[in-house]
């Protein structure tokens, strides 16, 4: 059942949102070789708590951890680890959920750390434009595939895959709810976009094949080929106008 918002709830969203964005933000001055996949946990758990948030994916179904820390191969969620050091021309996509006063906000960047290559560019802009793509598609005369599509269209005509086996979803009162998003389909089928609906729109593209494997912790998910992956995402609300974006400042 997909639930629409009301102005007010939108409100609250919006606040956990903005909590994600300034994680992100603050994150561009931390990232650097030779800090850890927990260092970047506790020091995003900080910036969390000291808004009065809550970490909204630890303990989600088990899950271990405040955020999800991706190197490289990895897709998503990667467990934050002492033992996983940053280096130089590595890339680390950090999926980030807050719980504000009972709503939550949702939202994903991947970093380059230090100077990466060109190649490696390429694949940040591509995902990150990918996004906007789709979002640029979430408006209420729309259907959910046709952000799919849009998302799909531009990654493969670039040369990349989107990753089938995870989708964007619903967010609100819960984590994930419907409608669920895929990042490739047919234009103009799915449910219709309606005013109201807050989406967490997240394409995750590699730059070989869209096969994934989930490693043995039964979390971390990484690329079947062990080429790169990239990681956006933005918790957004439709409107009878353009999408507004909750989780940019």
């Amino acid at each position: 059942m997909i639930i629409l918002k009301s102005e007010d709830e939108i409100k609250k969203i919006a606040l956990a949102s903005r909590i994600v964005a300034e994680a992100l933000r603050l994150l561009e001055q931390m990232i650097a070789p030779g800090i850890t996949t927990k260092d970047v946990e506790i020091y995003v758990e900080k910036i969390i708590k000291e808004r009065n948030g809550v970490p909204a994916f630890k303990g989600y179904r088990g899950y271990p951890a405040s955020l999800c820390a991706s190197v490289n191969n990895e897709i998503v969620h990667g467990i934050p680890s002492k033992k996983k050091m940053l280096k130089e021309g590595d890339i680390i996509g950090i999926d980030i959920g807050v719980i504000y006063k009972g709503f939550i906000g949702d939202g994903a960047r991947t970093y380059p750390v230090g100077r990466v290559s060109e190649e490696t560019q390429r694949l940040l802009e591509v995902a990150e434009t990918s996004l906007y793509q789709g979002i640029e598609k979430a408006s209420a005369s729309n259907r959910v595939s046709d952000i799919s599509h849009a998302i799909q269209s531009y990654v493969e005509k670039n040369g990349y895959s989107v990753v089938r086996a995870f989708v964007g979803h619903g967010v609100g009162r819960s984590l994930h709810e419907d409608p669920q998003i895929p990042n490739y389909g047919v234009p103009n089928t799915g449910p219709r976009l309606r005013k109201g609906m807050v989406l967490a729109i997240e394409p995750m593209v590699n730059a070989g094949t869209s096969d994934v494997v989930v490693m043995k912790d039964g979390w971390t998910a990484v690329t079947a080929d062990g080429m790169l992956s990239a990681h956006f995402e933005h918790t957004i609300v439709v409107t009878d106008d353009k999408p507004q974006i909750l989780t940019r400042l």
